[in-house]
C-alpha cells in the first residue's frame, strides 16, 4: 500500500529527476534546498522515534537512523555465513531504513540518506521521498523484505536483489496523522528490486542504482 517508483539508470532519467527536484523547490539550484525539501517529516513520528544501532562490527562511524515504533521493517535472511555478503546486506538494509526515516521522521537533516546512497540511487530516493510530501502523506505498518541475494561483479561492485511485501502498510495523513486502513492490499504491493552497490573508501557499501518491478510474480 505504499507508492513505488521505478528507477532508470540512464543519464536522461537522472537529469529529469534532478530537474523535477529543483523545480519543485521553487526553482532554486541549490543542493541544500533539495535536501531541505525532503528533510522534514511527521512531528508526531519524531516524538516516538527510537534509534537503530549505529555501531557495527567494522567500527565504521555510522549516522544514527531513527524510526518510530509504528514502522516495522522485517529483513529476512540477514546472515549468509559469508562476512562480505553479510556486510553488503547490512548496508542495503540500512539504506532502506534511511529512506523510511526521511519519509516519516521530523528532523532538520537525514545524514544516513546520503551515507548509504549516491548518484542515481540518491536522486531516486529523493524523488520517492518527495512524492510523499507532495501528496501530504506518510505511512505506517510493517514491510517485509525477503529472498535477498548478493552477487559480486569482477569490478568489485555488488548486486543485491530482493522482494518487498508492503501489503501490511497503510497511508497516513501527514497533517492529521489519520491512518487509512480501508485501503486494500493489491498485487502492486509486491515489488522486486535489483540494486547495485559500491564500497567507498570508508568501507561502506553504497547503493548506486536501483530498478524495481511492481506486481512481481516472483515475490508473491
Amino acid at each position: 500500500m505504499r507508492t513505488h517508483t521505478t528507477t532508470a539508470t540512464a543519464a536522461a532519467a537522472l537529469t529529469t529527476a534532478v530537474a523535477l527536484l529543483l523545480s519543485a523547490c521553487g526553482g532554486s539550484e541549490s543542493e541544500d534546498s533539495v535536501k531541505d525539501e525532503i528533510a522534514g517529516a511527521d512531528t508526531a513520528a519524531s516524538a516516538s522515534a527510537s534509534p537503530s544501532p549505529s555501531v557495527s562490527a567494522d567500527a565504521i562511524d555510522r549516522p544514527e537512523i531513527r524510526l518510530p515504533k509504528d514502522i516495522e521493517n522485517v529483513f529476512e535472511g540477514g546472515s549468509t555465513g559469508d562476512a562480505k555478503k553479510d556486510a553488503v546486506l547490512a548496508d542495503s538494509e540500512r539504506r532502506v531504513n534511511s529512506i523510511d526515516e526521511a519519509i516519516v521522521v521530523d528532523a532538520a537533516e537525514h545524514p544516513a540518506l546520503e551515507f548509504y546512497s549516491k548518484g542515481d540511487a540518491l536522486i531516486s530516493a529523493a524523488t520517492y521521498i518527495k512524492s510523499f510530501y507532495d501528496n501530504g502523506r506518510s505511512f505506517t505498518g510493517k514491510t517485509r523484505y525477503y529472498d535477498r541475494e548478493v552477487t559480486f561483479a569482477k569490478d568489485g561492485s555488488a548486486s543485491v536483489t530482493y522482494c518487498m511485501d508492503g501489503s501490511d502498510t497503510y497511508p497516513k495523513d501527514r497533517g492529521t496523522g489519520k491512518v487509512d486502513r480501508s485501503v486494500k492490499a493489491s498485487s502492486s504491493d509486491y515489488v522486486f528490486y535489483n540494486t547495485r552497490l559500491e564500497q567507498n573508501a570508508e568501507g561502506v557499501w553504497q547503493t548506486t542504482s536501483v530498478s524495481s518491478t511492481e506486481a512481481a510474480k516472483r515475490c508473491m
